[in-house]
């Protein structure tokens, strides 16, 4: 196959990498790939654009979604059932805190012996202010571990968001692209139509396939070449159409057609041809042929 430049211009594998062809659409990409390392590797590098661009181009997170997971982590803070717990904690710890010291029972003393009355046995009286900053402090610890949980579960919630955005944005970026590599395509081919130097060969089909149309535009002066496919029978994968100009009865290779182009989609751009007075249309392996098979010739036409 000698055109790569024009297969792979005709965004075909923008088309596969974006999962746009149908199966056998899909096959005749994979087969070219498989045959011809310039196609596979402008595919892998096109998958790697697509990435790359959905990555540079992925949405910042609206100002407003901090506002609205802050919110939600205080409403749920304030009216769930971790309060309950958080009170409870708080309670029983206030109750442990602040409830007296059993008194240590102290020796009687008797008529015949002294009192000894040890060190240790001393009760040690805790101070007031030690006993509310030991509460505070509890109260302070068990609001802090229920609030970061509540804020983790928020936070997992809010990143989920997040992602999903992200995804869309990707979505919308690629799709973007290929409409406008469309675009521009369709603005190609509209001043093909548009410009009179251009002259029509009409390709009508031949006894292989009496229903076959085609029309070739070539402009004598700049050599240019294009094909526009009304009606060809349908080929498996592993075939192509190929366009031949017969210039003084010698076949000369116009390029082998997209999948795309043989099913009627827009004007394909083929190799130039300096001179010739009939086009022609034969069915080849995929890739091409060094000759026309002109059993499988399905559309011809005289300039």
């Amino acid at each position: 196959m000698e055109n790569f430049q024009d297969y792979i211009e005709s965004g075909i594998l923008e088309q596969y990498a974006l999962g746009e062809l149908s199966a056998a659409e899909q096959a005749a990409v994979e087969a070219q790939a498989a045959s011809h390392p310039e196609i596979r590797a402008e595919l892998e590098q096109v998958q790697a654009a697509l990435g790359f661009y959905a990555e540079a181009h992925a949405i910042t997170p609206p100002a407003a979604m901090r506002e609205r997971v802050l919110n939600n982590v205080l409403a749920q803070i304030s009216g769930s059932s971790a309060n309950t717990s958080l009170r409870a904690d708080v309670d029983a710890v206030a109750q442990t805190t602040s409830r007296p010291a059993a008194s240590a029972p102290q020796p009687v003393a008797t008529p015949t012996e002294a009192v000894v009355r040890p060190m240790s046995s001393a009760p040690v009286e805790v101070p007031a202010s030690r006993s509310g900053w030991a509460i505070a402090a509890s109260v302070a610890l068990l609001l802090s571990l229920g609030g970061n949980m509540l804020l983790y579960s928020n936070w997992k919630s809010a990143s989920s968001e997040l992602v999903a955005l992200q995804n869309e944005q990707s979505r919308f970026a690629t799709t973007s692209q290929v409409v406008e590599k469309k675009l521009g395509a369709l603005q190609q081919e509209n001043e093909v139509l548009r410009n009179d130097e251009f002259r029509a060969v009409a390709l009508a089909g031949t006894k292989t396939a009496p229903t076959a149309h085609a029309r070739v535009l070539f402009n004598p002066a700049t050599h240019k070449v294009y094909v526009d496919v009304r009606s060809l029978p349908p080929l498996p994968a592993d075939k192509q159409y190929q366009l031949w100009a017969l210039d003084k009865g010698k076949p000369i290779d116009a390029g082998v057609l997209t999948v795309a182009t043989a099913t009627g989609e827009g004007l394909q751009h083929m190799k130039d041809i300096a001179s010739a007075q009939t086009f022609a249309m034969t069915v080849e392996p995929a890739g091409g042929s060094v000759g026309p098979t002109l059993s499988t010739m399905t559309v011809v036409g005289n300039i």
